[in-house]
């Protein structure tokens, strides 16, 4: 019980230091780090009585996204000032720049995790396997949280269920925070217009059922 105390509060303690680098880079970020998270959860939880999710979003699973969530916009720390505080919008080139950020963010988490293996001996390297649950959620959610249902997503051009079930929910918490949230160069849409925008892009940039929850 010691131990598993132990692991959820590294657990913890590692997604605070790693959102607290997005923080430092622009507050803003770290605001819609913390919307976003609750967003999911609330999300995932509406989706586990249904039967297309039921054996995938347990508790366990809910509980991964959430403490992973944070994670998603880590790659930011990876571009430039000049892009990432930009006040108006973003030229052509500027935003394939800031779309490198999913990339980034996996790579750094994945780095993580193999130079932690890399040092570690058998026993703690068994050990780490299992703590590390939330970790590969958080990469697989960077990675592919900007993935759209039909394959006009970044960086991979996944389509449909090829996209991990957890990147799929968390896009559509993002896109409802990044919309109703106010930007520097623009002001947040009401609360109904988010909606309708997602009820439009399920099936295109969203997953049916996560954008109909």
């Amino acid at each position: 019980a010691m131990r598993t105390l132990e692991v959820q509060a590294i657990q913890d303690v590692t997604i605070m230091a790693m959102t607290s680098l997005a923080e430092t880079r622009d507050d803003e970020t770290g605001n819609h780090i913390r919307r976003t998270q609750l967003y999911v959860k609330v999300l995932a939880e509406r989706l586990r009585d249904h039967p297309r999710f039921e054996h995938v979003l347990n508790d366990r699973m809910i509980e991964l996204l959430y403490k992973s969530a944070p994670l998603h916009d880590i790659g930011k720390i990876g571009i430039p000032d000049s892009i990432l505080l930009k006040p108006g919008k973003l030229t052509v080139e500027e935003f394939e720049i800031m779309k490198t950020h999913a990339a980034i963010g996996a790579a750094a988490i994945g780095k993580a995790m193999h130079d932690v293996l890399a040092a570690a001996d058998d026993t703690t390297a068994a050990q780490a396997h299992g703590a590390f649950a939330f970790l590969r959620a958080a990469q697989e959610i960077a990675a592919s949280h900007h993935e759209n249902w039909d394959g006009t997503g970044y960086p991979a051009g996944l389509r449909g269920e090829e996209i991990p079930l957890l990147a799929r929910v968390l896009s559509v918490a993002d896109a409802y925070d990044a919309m109703t949230s106010h930007r520097s160069y623009r002001r947040g849409v009401k609360k109904s217009v988010a909606l309708e925008e997602i009820r439009r892009c399920a099936g295109s940039q969203f997953d049916p059922m996560v954008a109909t929850a």
